[in-house]
């Protein structure tokens, strides 16, 4: 099989592209590698910029953009020890490429001499001089931390390594009449059924890709999430109204490995695809909020909330590992704002 890979630039983004006849293992292969895309437009299969990905297409790297050797070698060792503790390989991309940028700040510098102090300057002038956010910059502090947990030689005192204050970022949510807008738009019963289900269970993106047609069990009304966020297993309610959908849907598509299906059996549906699907329900349904499908999970929770369901059984059904993460749903519930009445309205 010949193919090739190159660097290329699509919609301001820096990609791999790779060039490859038709082949339907190859596709299904390149599929199951993290962020991997089909443009249309340019026909071609592309992925995200990194090292792993550079290494794995034989790309030459720049040295400038690289930490140094020594960085580089602790830099696989952290992949292998977070593989051997199974962390997601998203987790894993997350955490290593957030380590190269702070390590290739300090490419002159023996890992063994950073300190507290090249951590707080690395904060000053690459994290706020580059305006990177504070989400963004938390998860570099976690890599950071994670890192140096594992080096035995090292002068990083871990527990003074401090985090940014979070922003405190409502989750986006939509009202029923624009949810039930948004499920009716798709004319494919395939789509309809991924858009509903995400939203009758509360399911987030990989949860829904990652359904097998075991994991439907019709009898006891449930839905089993296998190895959600956090690698947990959890159940969820399945609806009636859902279950003759799926039942429909199945009946017709005939899956076989995975609930959801591309093109070609066995493989699962592409993430990029499933998002274009609300895309286009957004836009036949009229709504020009920029919607993602992880609002779909909010606007779950927060039904759930405005219908008196208890927080501590939402909590559950979402696999929040902890409370705190699912009260932020009390701050966009409008069931007891809408009975406050104004001042403005005795003026």
């Amino acid at each position: 099989m010949h193919w090739k890979a190159q660097l290329i630039t699509h919609r301001k983004e820096k990609r791999i592209a790779v060039y490859f006849e038709k082949d339907a293992a190859l596709i299904s292969r390149i599929k199951q590698l993290e962020g991997s895309r089909w443009s249309q437009t340019l026909a071609v299969w592309h992925l995200p910029d990194t090292l792993e990905n550079r290494i794995r297409f034989k790309i030459q790297t720049l040295s400038h953009t690289l930490p140094s050797d020594e960085g580089i070698a602790q830099l696989e060792k952290f992949k292998q020890w977070m593989r051997s503790k199974r962390y997601s390989e998203s987790t894993i991309t997350t955490y290593s490429e957030a380590l190269k940028s702070f390590l290739f700040f300090y490419r002159d510098k023996p890992i063994s001499e950073i300190t507290n102090e090249d951590v707080i300057l690395y904060n000053n002038e690459y994290i706020l001089e580059k305006k990177i956010s504070s989400s963004y910059q938390n998860q570099i502090v976690n890599g950071i931390k994670l890192f140096f947990a594992t080096i035995r030689e090292t002068k990083i005192e871990i527990d003074k390594i401090h985090r940014p204050k979070r922003e405190k970022v409502l989750p986006n949510v939509l009202s029923k009449d624009e949810v039930k807008s948004i499920l009716n738009a798709p004319s494919n019963l395939k789509h309809k059924t991924m858009l509903c289900l995400i939203y009758s269970c509360g399911l987030r993106r990989s949860e829904l890709l990652h359904l097998k047609p075991a994991d439907i069990d019709s009898k006891r009304g449930i839905i089993l999430i296998r190895q959600g966020k956090g690698k947990k297993d959890r159940i969820v309610p399945l609806s009636p109204k859902i279950l003759e959908m799926l039942r429909n849907y199945y009946s017709t598509f005939k899956p076989t490995t995975w609930l959801f299906e591309g093109q070609i059996a066995g493989a699962t549906y592409s993430e990029k695809s499933l998002q274009s699907i609300l895309k286009q329900a957004l836009q036949k349904a009229g709504i020009s909020k920029p919607a993602t499908l992880h609002w779909l999970r909010h606007s779950y929770a927060t039904h759930l909330l405005e219908s008196g369901t208890d927080l501590r059984y939402i909590q559950e059904l979402l696999g929040h590992r902890s409370s705190k993460t699912t009260e932020i749903y009390t701050h966009v519930s409008t069931k007891s704002l809408q009975q406050i009445k104004s001042p403005f309205d005795d003026l």
